[in-house]
């Protein structure tokens, strides 16, 4: 008898076969904070072989998934994903999608590296939409005391010199992008990057 996920899978007319799969990395924002929105990476993992991806491992329980599948736009997977967990696990959360190349970009991009002397206080701001992130320019330009934001091709750069929850620069970007991203501070994004060029386990 074919489980609920599987069911799912099939519903959504996901590819059985994979040829010459693309790596990809899905970003969750705003679940396991708190008592809301919970979703076990256990689960997490399941679900996303039952849509046809491979090579799946997660990384800490804030939604990071790294994954194998059909080079196609990132954001038909974001979409794949969002819908097959709010359906299988009863959860609606925005997915960002981004693929290697798009995560080797942001670690090349980081020209804040000289200035960030905390990993923890290097946020890193994803989005799907293009123009959601170029709008973000309008908060670079403003001061913001001690804090600084860099603007790159695949992500905005902050540097929140007094932490994360003390900075208004992160608050507003992070109002900003509500409806169109999320954030990672650069410790998980370099784990996130070693974690996609990683070998597969054997089988």
């Amino acid at each position: 008898m074919a489980t609920r996920s599987t069911r799912i899978g099939r519903q959504m007319n996901v590819p059985r076969a994979l040829e010459q799969p693309t790596r990809f990395v899905a970003l969750f924002r705003g679940i396991n904070v708190g008592r809301a929105k919970r979703v076990a990476m256990a689960d997490l993992r399941a679900l996303l072989v039952t849509l046809g991806y491979g090579n799946v491992s997660t990384l800490l329980n804030s939604g990071n998934a790294v994954f194998d599948g059909p080079a196609e736009a990132p954001a038909r997977h974001a979409q794949r994903i969002r819908a097959a967990v709010a359906q299988a696990l009863g959860v609606d959360a925005l997915v960002v999608v981004k693929s290697g190349k798009d995560i080797a970009a942001v670690v090349a991009g980081n020209t804040l590296a000289g200035v960030a002397t905390d990993a923890s206080r290097l946020l890193v701001a994803f989005s799907n939409d293009a123009k959601a992130l170029a709008a973000l320019s309008a908060l670079a330009s403003k001061p913001w005391g001690a804090d600084t934001m860099h603007l790159g091709s695949h992500a905005a750069y902050l540097w929140c010199a007094n932490g994360i929850l003390e900075s208004k620069l992160a608050e507003t970007l992070l109002r900003e992008l509500a409806a169109t991203g999320t954030t990672r501070n650069w410790a998980t994004v370099e784990k996130i990057a070693a974690l996609m060029v990683a070998p597969p386990p054997p089988k």
